[in-house]
């Protein structure tokens, strides 16, 4: 199997077991011990080393926040030992996010991470969701519930 067709299969995986939260536990099988997160917020970039058991934490995070979630791949590009992709996240807004209290209205997030492989596990990603969108979400979905 070729490096481009080994990535692909090791990313979309990962995707779809872990990261859309069907079974985030199984974390290891993917990630390496130590992975850099290089996380793209326009207002700050930060990096963040996640190991598998962290990023298994940070998803159950978000089956807390939004519940049981649907999530798609919408892209998925592949050259070598790098992945790009794009899904989109859909479930209800359950806990505290920031200054807005739980609604239970619906949530969409679409997020894009390009992942580099290499030894058969993600070592490195750089993650850059659409935070705007969920914060106008967010305040239409307090007004909505308020009112």
């Amino acid at each position: 199997m070729s490096s481009t067709a080994q990535t692909e299969t090791l990313v979309r995986d990962f995707l779809e077991i872990v990261r859309s939260g069907k079974e985030p536990a199984r974390a290891g099988e993917f990630l390496a011990d130590t992975v850099i997160a290089h996380q793209l917020n326009a207002e700050k970039q930060e990096i963040v080393r996640r190991t598998p058991k962290n990023y298994q934490e940070h998803i159950e995070e978000f089956l807390t926040l939004f519940g049981v979630f649907s999530f798609e791949i919408t892209e998925l590009i592949v050259n070598g030992d790098k992945a790009y992709a794009r899904w989109e996240q859909s479930g209800k807004h359950l806990a505290a996010i920031g200054q807005y209290q739980p609604t239970g209205l619906p949530l969409v997030e679409i997020g894009s991470a390009v992942y580099r492989v290499a030894g058969g596990k993600i070592v490195e990603y750089w993650i850059q969701p659409d935070r705007l969108g969920m914060e106008k979400q967010l305040a239409e979905n307090n007004r909505n519930f308020i009112q």
